[in-house]
């Protein structure tokens, strides 16, 4: 699989942050339930790379990727979990020289047409646009369609149920990413049929 083919895999890639260990593999089957199969993980708890490693090792249906990688010893260690793809927020040499080693489809997040030429020349032409919406949205992904026609995005951030698909409609953009799949209130009371809901509507869109 590479990157093109991860960001066929559904049409919203959910942006998780595992609080508590005990909901990784319950949440990972009610998102795989609704028919989401590529779950983000990020690295922004303590139990980020043990969930990867259960959700990887209990829901073989599920694509595990990590998040919010940011340099190349979280990436090694994500990968070593068991993460088959790697999403970062931005992109520095030493990290695109790692994820060009690690084996693992690697969306590097970029916010301007320079950071997308940077990311592209690197090997990257699919990528994360973040902070989507505060970088300009849809009007920036319009405007970058033009002179940077082989590059294909997963905007995340700012994206929510009402707006996903003013993004989905666009040339370049093949899925997006967001949190709102899996509410922290629906995933702490464990409300698992809700968040099966959410990732029904969302494979609607």
């Amino acid at each position: 699989m590479n990157a093109f083919e991860l960001l066929k895999q559904s049409p919203v890639m959910p942006v998780i942050v595992i609080k508590d260990l005990d909901t990784a593999v319950d949440l990972a089957r009610a998102l795989v339930a609704g028919g989401i199969r590529s779950l983000e993980i990020t690295l922004r708890s303590e139990t980020a790379l043990e969930a990867i490693r259960i959700i990887r090792r209990d829901v073989p249906q599920a694509l595990v990727g990590v998040g919010t990688v940011r340099n190349p010893a979280q990436l090694e260690a994500a990968v070593r979990a068991g993460a088959r793809f790697a999403v970062s927020p931005g992109l520095t040499p030493a990290l695109a020289q790692a994820a060009r080693a690690a084996g693992v489809p690697f969306l590097p997040g970029v916010a301007t047409a320079s950071e997308s030429m940077y990311a592209a020349d690197q090997g990257f032409t699919a990528q994360k646009l973040f902070p989507a919406e505060a970088a300009g949205g849809t009007r920036l992904l319009k405007a970058l369609h033009g002179p940077l026609p082989d590059i294909v995005f997963c905007p995340t951030g700012g994206i929510n149920a009402a707006n996903a698909r003013q993004y989905l409609d666009l040339p370049n953009v093949s899925c997006v990413g967001g949190s709102w799949l899996t509410p922290e209130s629906a995933v702490a009371a464990r409300q698992w049929d809700a968040i099966t809901g959410l990732a029904r509507q969302a494979c609607a869109l």
